[in-house]
C-alpha cells in the first residue's frame, strides 16, 4: 500500500509560483486526473509526485506499507511516461526492452518478447527506434511505465500522438494492470485520458491571484 501526501505543496520558478496550497492525498488502488490547460503547471505537479523536483513551500511525504520513504529514494517506486522522457533511439526495440529491464523489471517476470508482442510491434523487433512513427514510440514508453513492476504508475498526457486503434490499446493496457496501483495522469482534458479517474485535481484551483511573488521595491 503506497500512499503520497502532499501538504499545502507550492512551486515557483523565479517570481512565478506555478501552483501553491495544494493539499492531496493520493493512495494505491486509486487513479487520479491532473487537469488543466496547456500550461498550467500539469506537467510540474507530476514532476514533484515523482521526486523528481522538490516543492518551493509546503511537504509531500511518501508512505509504503506503513514505513515512510524519504523523497530520494522515492523513484524506485514509479514508473513514468512524458513527452519529455526520451527513449535511446540508437537502440532496436528488443535492445531498448532489455536495457530496461536490466533497470526497472517487468510484471510477472515478463519476457521480451512478450512485450514487444503486446506493444503490437513485433515486426519491428529489430529495427531502430530511431525509424518509429511517433506513434510508435509513443506506445513503447507507455508500455515501459505501465508494464514496470512498480506500486506508482505516473503519465503525461498518454495518448498524444496516438490514433483512435492506440487509444483503444492504451486503455486495455491499464485496465489489465491497474489493479492495487496508485495512478496519477496529467491531461489537458482529453476524456480517454481520465474518464475512469476516481479523483481530480484540478490545476487551476491552486493558482495565486496573479502568478508572482511580491517583490519589495527599494528606492
Amino acid at each position: 500500500m503506497l500512499s503520497i501526501s502532499l501538504e499545502k505543496a507550492g512551486k515557483q520558478y523565479n517570481h512565478t509560483w506555478i501552483f501553491s496550497e495544494l493539499s492531496a492525498e493520493i493512495q494505491s488502488g486509486t487513479a487520479t486526473a491532473i487537469l488543466g490547460s496547456n500550461g498550467s503547471g500539469k506537467s510540474t505537479l507530476l514532476q514533484v509526485i515523482s521526486s523528481a523536483i522538490m516543492p518551493t513551500r509546503g511537504n509531500i511525504r511518501y508512505n509504503l506499507n506503513g514505513s515512510e520513504v524519504r523523497p530520494e529514494h522515492a523513484f524506485r517506486l514509479m514508473s513514468i511516461a512524458a513527452p519529455y522522457i526520451e527513449l535511446i533511439e540508437d537502440f532496436t526495440l528488443t535492445e531498448m526492452v532489455c536495457f530496461h529491464r536490466r533497470l526497472k523489471p517487468l510484471v510477472r517476470n515478463m519476457a521480451t518478447p512478450e512485450f514487444i508482442r503486446i506493444c503490437q510491434l513485433t515486426d519491428s523487433s529489430d529495427k531502430a527506434i530511431r525509424h518509429f512513427s511517433s506513434g510508435m514510440k509513443q506506445r513503447v514508453r507507455l508500455a515501459l511505465a505501465i508494464l514496470s513492476d512498480t506500486p506508482a504508475l505516473l503519465l503525461d498526457e498518454p495518448v498524444t500522438n496516438l490514433d483512435r486503434a492506440g487509444i483503444a490499446w492504451f486503455r486495455d493496457l491499464i485496465d489489465k494492470n491497474s489493479a492495487n496501483r496508485l495512478i496519477v495522469i496529467s491531461s489537458n482534458s482529453v476524456t480517454e485520458e481520465f474518464d475512469f479517474c476516481k479523483q481530480q485535481i484540478k490545476m487551476e484551483d491552486y493558482k495565486t491571484v496573479s502568478g508572482l511573488e511580491q517583490i519589495p521595491v527599494f528606492i
